[in-house]
């Protein structure tokens, strides 16, 4: 699942980046011109892997098909060995995320399939409007699922990629997906990392959790019939602890003077708590009460606040990213006829870059305020290093890593 591959480049409490594993052309950058590994040390590679997936209890006439056709993929190591230097802020991330045009979509989409959407529903408690929602994340409803194809590009990755172990780990599990007659290898495509149907799994993550909804023998998310996607991710959710009928969030108002300290995933209140502190609902008059729950700040003081509760959490499991999961939460609010964000962003302000981050975290550290670690990946440690520098020097303590305080630093 495309989540999975994400949580290994964000983490955090308080992302300010989208979550975004591939950059988009404009954004990617090139760390170093390394050389291509040629095709014949891929062959070479093939035949010691074809031992160990032999071992892995890959029949050998399975192993000998699928890899048939399979390439060295220039273009996949190229993207593997590219890095996000430039990421969009959170507000150009959800405008994206709920787009009129993806609100539109997701409401026809959720038009069309209302009867196979109900019982899906029925069958795993999960809201519907959240199952459509990640399918219009992941694939635009099914419309970008990727063609590359996955024992290429698997075998490509584990060969010489940056994350080798884990590739390999990967293509073994597609070869048991095949094993098992699931999908024809010329048939199993996706993303250039691995990630494939209309709701993005990966190998080991269909292994675990993708369903026959219909019981035809075949677990498949990769044709035209997003049967098996939509179940898949349904019981993905329910498997990670999704509660039936509870939101994964609110947009809320904080009242002048609110302690910022009292933000993030470390705190947690109930409703009741919360607006004994001046929080209030955006609409309505009272908070909804589902047991502990977190302001989140994905823009700092000056942007959106939110309260969120545990589906927050859950739809996390699918992608770790604050980002992604606010993307999902608001565009199934939107496809059900709710509104979208009513507060406004800093738009003057922009996001850090990836060098600008680990600069921020090398110099909180230096001045006393340890982040744990300069990896450019905005996380508890380094949200709470900031918000500890902010208080010092007289700035609102809301955690933010924003330009502004790397311009305070320096």
């Amino acid at each position: 699942m495309r989540h999975f591959l994400k949580t290994l480049g964000m983490a955090g409490a308080v992302l300010v980046t989208p979550p975004a594993l591939v950059p988009s052309a404009a954004e990617a950058t090139t760390t170093e011109s390394a050389p291509m590994p040629s095709n014949r040390s891929f062959q070479i590679w093939i035949g010691g892997f074809r031992h160990r997936a032999l071992a892995a209890g890959i029949r050998p006439q399975v192993f000998d098909a699928a890899f048939r056709n399979a390439q060295l993929l220039p273009d996949v190591l190229d993207k593997d060995r590219n890095q996000s230097e430039f990421t969009k802020p959170i507000w150009d991330y959800l405008d994206s995320a709920a787009s009129d045009s993806r609100v539109a979509n997701g409401k026809e989409a959720l038009r069309k399939y209302a009867r196979l959407l109900s019982e899906i529903e029925a069958r795993y408690g999960v809201d519907r409007k959240i199952v459509v929602a990640i399918w219009g994340m992941e694939s635009s409803y099914g419309s970008h699922r990727g063609d590359t194809p996955l024992i290429s590009a698997l075998a490509t990755l584990a060969f010489e990629g940056r994350r080798g172990h884990f590739f390999e780990g990967q293509l073994i599990d597609a070869l048991k997906i095949l094993q098992h007659g699931d999908v024809a290898p010329d048939d199993m495509t996706g993303s250039w990392a691995g990630a494939m149907g209309h709701t993005q799994f990966i190998p080991s993550s269909y292994l675990a959790f993708a369903v026959d909804f219909r019981g035809d023998g075949k677990r498949d998310i990769w044709s035209d019939d997003p049967t098996d996607a939509l179940a898949s991710t349904a019981a993905y959710l329910a498997h990670a602890g999704w509660k039936k009928g509870e939101p994964w969030g609110v947009e809320i108002t904080l009242p002048r003077g609110f302690d910022y300290s009292q933000t993030g995933h470390r705190v947690q209140k109930t409703a009741h708590q919360w607006e004994a502190l001046g929080v209030r609902p955006v609409h309505g008059r009272h908070l909804p009460d589902y047991g502990p729950a977190e302001v989140l700040l994905p823009a700092g003081a000056r942007g959106a606040a939110f309260l969120i509760f545990h589906n927050f959490h859950v739809i996390g499991r699918y992608n770790t990213a604050d980002a992604y999961v606010l993307g999902v939460g608001i565009l199934a609010d939107r496809i059900a006829g709710g509104p979208g964000i009513a507060a406004d962003w800093p738009r003057d302000d922009r996001a850090l870059t990836f060098s600008e981050r680990v600069e921020m975290q090398g110099k909180l550290t230096a001045a006393g305020f340890d982040t744990h670690g300069a990896d450019g990946l905005i996380g508890p440690n380094t949200v709470a290093a900031v918000r500890a520098y902010q208080r010092s020097i007289g700035m609102v303590p809301d955690g933010y890593a924003s330009l502004d305080v790397l311009k305070h630093l320096r």
